[in-house]
């Protein structure tokens, strides 16, 4: 006897993507975008069906995640940001509380929220993160909201 297995996979077209990406640290999180957009495409999925809004900073992502995955429009929401620890505590507040953020939309909505968002101590680390040596987060992170779509398609649907 086997136990029955669920999981997504990377069969993405004709499914619909948002991707909330900040501009603070745009130098950063453009490249994140990029990225995310190439991972799409590489897996089937039409510029059109891909939509993308930008919000100021990190701090800002979770409620346009809301908005985007209560439209019942997309399959997935991914976020991207970068928030790079400097010598102020804003990193303590900015980091944690977007992440919380983003959870808490994901677990509200039933939709997938992909958190893409960088937290690291300088912008050279940020940088290898985003499309350098340690590859591009922000097509991992477009790669993961494929498969959670795929995997919350195959899951037994709640009660309503």
């Amino acid at each position: 006897m086997s136990p029955i297995i669920h999981e997504g996979s990377l069969a993405a077209r004709g499914r619909r993507f948002a991707v909330a990406v900040s501009r603070f640290n745009e130098v950063v999180t453009g490249k994140l975008l990029v990225g995310a957009l190439e991972a799409f495409r590489h897996h089937g999925v039409a510029d059109d069906d891909v939509e993308v809004a930008w919000t100021p900073g990190a701090f800002e992502l979770p409620l346009a995640a809301k908005r985007l995955a209560e439209s019942e429009g997309f399959d997935a929401v991914v976020c991207l940001g970068a928030v790079i620890r400097g010598e102020t505590a804003h990193f303590d507040y900015v980091a944690g509380e977007c992440a919380r953020g983003i959870q808490r939309v994901a677990l509200d909505t039933g939709v997938p929220c992909v958190f893409g968002v960088l937290t690291t101590e300088t912008l050279a680390q940020a940088l290898d993160r985003a499309g350098g040596e340690h590859g591009n987060k922000g097509w991992e992170a477009a790669t993961a909201a494929i498969e959670m779509a795929g995997l919350i398609d195959e899951l037994p649907k709640g009660a309503s």
